[in-house]
């Protein structure tokens, strides 16, 4: 099956009932899933490992998108699970930090005297 044909498919079958659809490691499937705007929620799991370059999850071409944070855990062993739902459209805007309260800021300037 060719991939534009797997995103009509799967445009078809989210308006139908039944369960949710899932698919696990096709990278080039996600692409086009993503590309055609068909995914509403994204679990990763992040192993505490690096084996090479890998495959990108998320490829040139893929639609803007915002996810939510719903759900995340640490495995004993270090993997971590993170589980995203979409949110909607892309919003801009400052993504700093809070100020460092009085006590942090006290902390920090103790690190640098001390060393």
């Amino acid at each position: 099956m060719a991939l534009s044909d797997a995103a009509s498919d799967v445009a078809r079958m989210k308006q139908e009932e039944g369960p949710a659809l899932v698919t696990q490691g096709s990278t080039e499937l996600i692409h086009t899933l993503l590309k055609n705007d068909l995914v509403d929620e994204i679990t990763t799991f992040t192993f505490p490992i690096v084996l090479g370059k890998g495959k990108k999850l998320f490829d040139d071409g893929v639609e803007p998108a915002a996810f939510e944070l719903a759900a995340s855990r640490v495995s004993p062993n270090g993997i971590v699970i993170a589980k995203y739902i979409r949110e909607g459209a892309v919003k801009t805007g400052d993504f700093a930090m809070d100020p460092p309260t009085a006590a942090e800021v006290a902390r920090r300037e103790k690190v640098q005297r001390e060393g």
